[in-house]
């Protein structure tokens, strides 16, 4: 079972929901951004919390006593997905009296009641800002036999005050800030979570220290507009100074962030990152459009010159920084000219990798309304040359990996064809993904092992030869222990089951928030 942080004394107290009740399962569908991913697994402890035990992996759909759908409201088809997951659902749950699914996230907090008037076998809809009310919310639901919809209008309670079921033994997401407070004229999310929150530095490194006694070792910190930390505390270096104060702690191999903005990616920023040896060699810097009209009317706030400026610090600082974006296509008013000017971005960034999307108009944003709206089909064969662009600089880039010894961080499920080619996966700290040939000594997930690079792909490399070195870890051990109490948890009827292990990574792009990965 994952790490369960206490609750706060509010919430639903462990044990059986009401007198006699049998232990019921959970599952919890994720869509959406970093931020949705890590809302699930706040979702998680708190059913868990409350007494319900995560349904086993393979549960056949419509088994599970609750469902919970965890919403993106940025893609144009994310109401549609929602609504043909919810009609699978109606007649299974017909005819399993006492079944309930939920519904929260961004989609809830956008269309509130129009969730139970087109799906009215839904038994609770919550938003973002009161996740913590689930439990409570599913119990009234099932007394009074009604609906409910329960939709805060501001944050009850920062999301890491809740428990949590950790999907990872080793590595793990840490909410350093909720909200934002861009204008951003593609971009809902703004409207659904509220205006940028920031939390005590003390909390949050409070939290990463007891993460690392629990045998985490790598940790990635998690914000809207994560570097624009510090303006609800009135401190200008306050994220800076974080990156450095998680050098401080022992045991903390690895540190991440997810995502900054242009705008706030200052000098002393890119400094700590170059002085702080456990902040990893990695960059998530958003483009969104390389030219200054579109940029403009997107309300981002820097211009294509700041944003190569940037990219230059960042590798005279740290050379073998591997840098990735976010990039929208068919933004409305985008000429062709607009178009060559983000293709020459992206040729003069190189960027490792980028994720690649075709605008998405959604209601209650400014761009839905902007006249100049792209035809489908420029959109689509704009897109498809920016792909192939950056999948041969992705691909050359990598090719320069070829020959350097990397220490790569072992994961689990990564590798889709590791049991056939006998190999095992894991992430270089500049969150490459390396394929390496399996070793005769044992490692596990979170172990380190340093391998040669001897082939590149344009999305992850190889490393043929033989292990030349592996470093057991706490996180190792807190993966095996881990295991070890999967197997011995075994109720009357109930498989608590194991979520996968592996490093927090980027979610596809078809489901990814803000239009992007990030904001």
């Amino acid at each position: 079972m994952g790490a369960i942080l206490p609750a706060a004394a509010a919430h639903v107290t462990a044990g059986p929901l009401y007198p006699g009740q049998v232990t019921k399962t959970y599952e919890v569908r994720t869509y959406g951004c970093q931020m949705n991913v890590h809302d699930s697994e706040r979702l998680s402890g708190l059913l868990e919390d409350a007494g319900y035990v995560r349904a086993p992996e393979g549960t056949a759909e419509g088994d599970a006593d609750v469902v919970v759908f965890n919403t993106c409201a940025v893609r144009e088809n994310a109401d549609n997905k929602l609504y043909g997951n919810l009609g699978r659902l109606a007649p299974m749950k017909a005819k399993r009296p006492g079944m309930q699914i939920a519904v929260g996230g961004c989609l809830a907090q956008k269309d509130r009641e129009t969730i139970v008037t087109r799906a009215p076998w839904v038994d609770v809809v919550f938003g973002t800002h009161n996740i913590g009310k689930l439990p409570v919310l599913l119990e009234r639901a099932r007394i009074q036999e009604e609906a409910q919809v329960e939709i805060a209008e501001s944050l009850e309670a920062f999301p890491s005050t809740l428990p949590t079921r950790r999907e990872s033994a080793y590595a793990a997401w840490v909410s350093i800030s909720v909200g934002c407070n861009n204008t951003c004229t593609f971009c809902i999310v703004p409207a659904l979570r509220g205006k940028e929150e920031d939390r005590r530095p003390g909390d949050i490194l409070a939290e990463i220290e007891a993460l690392v006694a629990e045998g985490v070792s790598e940790i990635t910190l998690l914000g809207q507009n994560v570097n624009a930390y510090g303006s609800d505390l009135g401190d200008r270096e306050a994220f800076s100074k974080l990156l450095r104060a998680c050098g401080e702690i022992e045991g903390l191999e690895r540190v991440r962030f997810t995502s900054p903005h242009p705008r706030d990616f200052t000098d002393d920023v890119i400094a700590a990152m170059a002085e702080t040896p456990n902040v990893m060699p990695q960059l998530h810097m958003p483009l969104q459009s390389g030219s200054d009209p579109v940029l403009k009317a997107m309300r981002r706030s820097y211009r294509q010159e700041r944003f190569l400026g940037i990219i230059e610090k960042v590798r005279a600082a740290i050379p073998h920084a591997a840098i990735s974006t976010d990039i929208i296509v068919g933004f409305p008013g985008e000429t062709e000219e607009d178009f060559e000017q983000t293709m020459h971005v992206v040729r003069e960034a190189r960027f490792a990798s980028a994720f690649t999307f075709q605008y998405s108009k959604r209601p209650g944003t400014p761009a839905a309304d902007m006249e100049g709206q792209i035809p489908k089909e420029v959109v689509q064969e704009r897109y498809m040359r920016l792909v192939a662009l950056q999948e041969e600089i992705s691909w050359e880039e990598n090719k320069k990996q070829v020959g350097r010894t990397l220490e790569v961080m072992v994961a689990e499920g990564e590798g889709r064809k590791d049991g056939e080619t006998h190999r095992l996966s894991g992430r270089a700290a500049d969150n490459r993904l390396v394929h390496f040939t399996k070793p005769e000594q044992e490692v596990r997930p979170g172990d380190l092992v340093t391998v040669e690079i001897t082939y590149a792909a344009p999305h992850h490399l190889l490393a043929e030869g033989p292990t030349t070195q592996v470093r057991r870890t706490r996180s190792g051990d807190a993966w095996a222990k881990r295991q070890a109490a999967a197997a011995e948890a075994k109720p009357a009827g109930v498989m608590l089951g194991l979520p996968a292990i592996g490093v927090p990574a980027p979610l596809p792009a078809a489901t990814s928030g803000c239009g992007s990965s990030t904001c």
